[in-house]
């Protein structure tokens, strides 16, 4: 019986990769990933399968996240909209209970009513759920998020689940057609959208911190640890490692960052496999493959900042039949706020009209763009970003906007006067352990700032990338820069209108939008 069951299961996979002819889409998206990779020349860690996929990919050296945190990145990439359009503003789980607003037209709503196959497999980390709904879902919503985000056997077999959930779906469609049931042959195998959202290489020193800093023992064969088969733990020592400049160069950061590498090896191995299930299922030349990370590296002026540091991300996009720019280098400015655009544009599914509380006299538009183009011939235009964060955890409010520009970036804090917030993993770190003691002890730091300047920011910050990458010399109050600030913060304003921002007015202002959206001054002597 098992072996019928096995030959069933040959014949119907191979009937169906032979005619799979459609446009399917797979997202694979880390978590707190940074550069750590070969691929963005760190040449201290072994990432074989990353390196593997940017030979068929065009890499983006300028890819950004809109905001610097979880669920709100998370929620941006599923809408196409900046946090504070979309309702998310801060972490979905537990006390934090953020949601996206009811009426906003996610990319998995708007691709299972253009009749696509949705799936999700691993970290999803936004709600409501009947705004993000899928047709397969493998979350830590019904799951272990270890599971499902981390052991790379299991997220391997439920790709491979995925993919047989929809081939036989394809063959059961085919038998109505045969049997003259169903009006159209090109309806037998519909197009397929597949999230896989690795939780590596995520901290867990907060939440389960008996398998390492970074989950890093997790599944790796010793006592208590369970084994993932499929896992080949590749060690780091402290001296191997490449301190990136904005993280303390200090025995113990680079035992933090040694640690991380391990669960960057798993999420490359990860990888591995998921590609090689879309190639044994037959999708691999008629698949659209986005790879990128929510936000910066959990390390102190990364995640939860809009600065370079915690905004920047690696991103590769691998196009089946956009091959002239395979393992080519992209200087483009590009968003996560432009995947949604991206994949629309490769369904070809028109975005709707609709409105939602932050303009409901305006219809909602997408502000990103397709990547598409970029796939073909190098953007001449592309050099503008923006991004919108206003908390992390519930009790981390520290509104900042911002806009980056060629080689500027303005960065405005509207609460300036509070002193910059940690979040609990990060604070819990070695590595900010570290930096405290060493501050409290006056010791050296090895950081390129003060935690006094790291808490305290002025409200405006305007930097030149291109001569201070570390962004460290302030120009805001500098008069030969006035015109560079003026223009900056007139792009940064319209885009927080054309993205019904509600904190555009802030904080000397408020807003007035009931009759006529305007800005009231409040007299606060900011």
């Amino acid at each position: 019986m098992l072996v019928r069951l096995q030959l069933a299961w040959f014949l119907l996979a191979s009937c169906c990769i032979e005619e799979s002819k459609g446009r399917n889409v797979l997202l694979i998206i880390a978590d707190d990933a940074g550069f750590e990779t070969e691929v963005y020349n760190n040449s201290a860690i072994h990432t074989p399968h990353l390196r593997t996929l940017a030979q068929r990919s065009l890499v983006f050296n300028n890819a950004f996240t809109s905001v610097s945190s979880c669920s709100p990145s998370r929620s941006t990439i599923l809408t196409g909209l900046p946090q504070h359009q979309n309702g998310m503003y801060g972490l979905h789980q537990g006390v934090h209970h953020f949601n996206s607003f009811d009426g906003v037209q996610s990319l998995p709503l708007l691709l299972g009513q253009a009749n696509i196959h949705t799936g999700i497999i691993g970290k999803k980390h936004v709600g409501p759920g009947y705004v993000y709904p899928f047709d397969f879902a493998y979350t830590e919503e019904n799951n272990s998020v270890l599971q499902v985000g981390r052991n790379i056997t299991r997220i391997k077999l439920l790709v491979r689940k995925f993919f047989q959930t929809h081939k036989e779906e394809a063959f059961g469609r085919r038998q109505k057609a045969e049997e003259g049931k169903s009006g159209h042959r090109k309806e037998e195998e519909r197009p397929f959208f597949l999230y896989v959202a690795f939780h590596d290489p995520h901290r867990c020193g907060h939440s389960q911190p008996q398998y390492g800093v970074f989950c890093e023992k997790f599944g790796n064969g010793e006592m208590g640890m369970g084994r993932i088969p499929d896992w080949t733990p590749q060690y780091y020592t402290p001296d191997q490692v490449k301190v990136p400049p904005f993280v303390p160069d200090t025995p113990t950061a680079r035992a933090d960052l040694a640690a991380q590498y391990t669960t960057v090896s798993r999420l490359d191995q990860g990888v591995g496999l998921v590609l090689q299930e879309l190639r044994d299922a037959g999708y691999e030349n008629d698949t659209l493959i986005i790879y990128s990370s929510d936000n910066g590296i959990p390390f102190p002026n990364g995640r939860t900042n809009l600065y370079h540091s915690g905004t920047a991300e690696p991103m590769m996009v691998s196009s089946p039949e956009h091959r002239e720019r395979w393992a080519d280098i992209s200087q483009a400015y590009v968003s996560l706020l432009d995947i949604t655009p991206t994949i629309l544009d490769w369904f070809s599914v028109p975005y709707p009209s609709y409105s939602l509380p932050g303009s409901p006299a305006a219809p909602v538009h997408l502000t990103g763009r397709s990547l598409l183009p970029a796939l073909v011939t190098e953007p001449s235009s592309w050099q503008t970003v923006y991004a919108s964060q206003s908390l992390h955890e519930v009790t981390m409010y520290y509104p900042t906007r911002s806009v980056h520009q060629g080689v500027y970036r303005l960065l405005h804090n509207l609460h300036y006067r509070m002193p910059f917030p940690i979040d609990q993993d990060v604070y819990v770190s070695p590595t900010f352990q570290d930096l405290l003691n060493r501050t409290r002890l006056s010791q050296p730091t090895y950081w390129f700032k003060s935690l006094q300047q790291y808490y305290y920011r002025e409200r405006w910050e305007l930097y030149d990338t291109r001569t201070d990458p570390l962004e460290m010399k302030n120009l805001a109050s500098d008069s030969s820069y006035s015109a560079v600030l003026e223009s900056l913060r007139q792009s940064l304003q319209k885009w927080q209108w054309e993205t019904g921002d509600p904190w555009v007015c802030g904080p000397d202002f408020v807003l007035e939008d009931k009759l006529e959206p305007q800005c009231r001054p409040l007299y606060n002597g900011l």
